[in-house]
């Protein structure tokens, strides 16, 4: 399945409500004689509620918001057409002002792949569905993002760290960690 393909599919699984509301209201406006030059139109929405790219790479990307996350991935996995049921890279990222997690997806079946982000602006207490439900290893995986990125996973079995001690302060590899003591700087 082209990347192509493989987005119309998966659009059509998370319409936007608003987009048709939008698009009447951008045609209504391009047929109105406007007297004001500096009027802009309504800017058009998306269709979809994610958001998709190819970034340069090979995969298709697709961004989705925390509410249509474990929805999205449940029917990656179990959809007939795509049947992502291998999960092979989960990553935590601090991107600056949002916090988030990068899922790398496979088809055995299929044969092809997809990269998932999500994310959060909440820093102070970041939370997100998890999926070890749904692949097996994201359990360990998620610890591994909770203990260095401090975000938690909703329904997580064991959610512990994992390579820190218990009693580590902060989270290391977020870009506002300071830690005066084990810290090199050059």
């Amino acid at each position: 399945m082209t990347n192509e393909t493989l987005q119309e599919l998966i659009e059509s699984w998370f319409p936007n409500p608003e987009f048709d509301k939008i698009s009447e209201v951008v045609q209504q406006f391009e047929t109105d004689e406007v007297s004001e030059k500096n009027v802009e139109p309504p800017k058009p929405i998306n269709p979809s509620l994610l958001e998709f790219s190819e970034e340069g790479s090979q995969f298709l990307n697709i961004t989705v918001q925390p509410k249509q996350f474990y929805t999205l991935m449940s029917q990656l996995k179990n959809a007939e057409q795509t049947q992502f049921n291998y999960l092979f890279c989960l990553t935590g990222v601090d991107w600056g002002e949002e916090l988030g997690v990068v899922y790398h997806l496979e088809s055995t079946i299929h044969r092809h792949s997809i990269v998932i982000k999500v994310k959060t602006k909440d820093r102070e207490n970041p939370n997100l569905d998890s999926v070890y439900d749904i692949w097996a290893t994201a359990e360990f995986h998620e610890r591994e993002v909770f203990d260095f990125f401090g975000i938690k996973f909703n329904n997580h079995p064991n959610l512990k760290r994992l390579f820190l001690t218990p009693d580590w302060d902060g989270y290391p590899l977020r870009k506002d960690y300071v830690d005066e003591i084990n810290m090199v700087i050059k």
